[in-house]
């Protein structure tokens, strides 16, 4: 693998990790909304990443980036609570929260951000060695 094709693979995987943040913060954001609809009930929502192989195998390359195929809400069923008193509550009396985890939310958000300083030091890694070869023609 060229030393080039590292700054690809990393930049990739720093954008995705970047889509991976900006979810997560989302869904933390949205933790504690609450509204009088499930329709209408933030859903928890992540990123699913994707190693972009079919553009790869024809050049024989042994660096496969990475993609963000798309992003996907929560199957995770939203929690309904009885509270007539509340403000938002619907005709029944409940209210609807999001299918938020917060202690999993902050440990993805932990998790992106390691991988994403992770990706940088390796990109700088790779550019000082660059800089080293170029160095040994003087």
């Amino acid at each position: 693998m060229s030393l080039f094709n590292v700054f690809d693979v990393t930049g990739s995987a720093m954008s995705a990790e970047a889509v991976r943040l900006n979810t997560t913060s989302s869904n933390l954001a949205n933790a504690n909304a609450v509204t009088s609809s499930a329709d209408e009930t933030y859903k928890a929502r992540h990123p699913v990443f994707a190693a972009e192989l079919n553009r790869f195998r024809s050049q024989q390359g042994e660096s496969v980036p990475v993609r963000v195929a798309g992003i996907v809400e929560s199957q995770k069923p939203l929690e309904a609570e009885f509270m007539p008193d509340h403000p938002m509550a619907n005709a029944d009396g409940y209210i609807y929260k999001p299918n938020v985890n917060v202690m999993e939310e902050m440990a993805n958000m932990i998790s992106a951000s390691r991988s994403y300083q992770t990706n940088a030091q390796v990109a700088e890694a790779s550019k000082q060695m660059l800089m080293r070869t170029l160095q040994l023609g003087e």
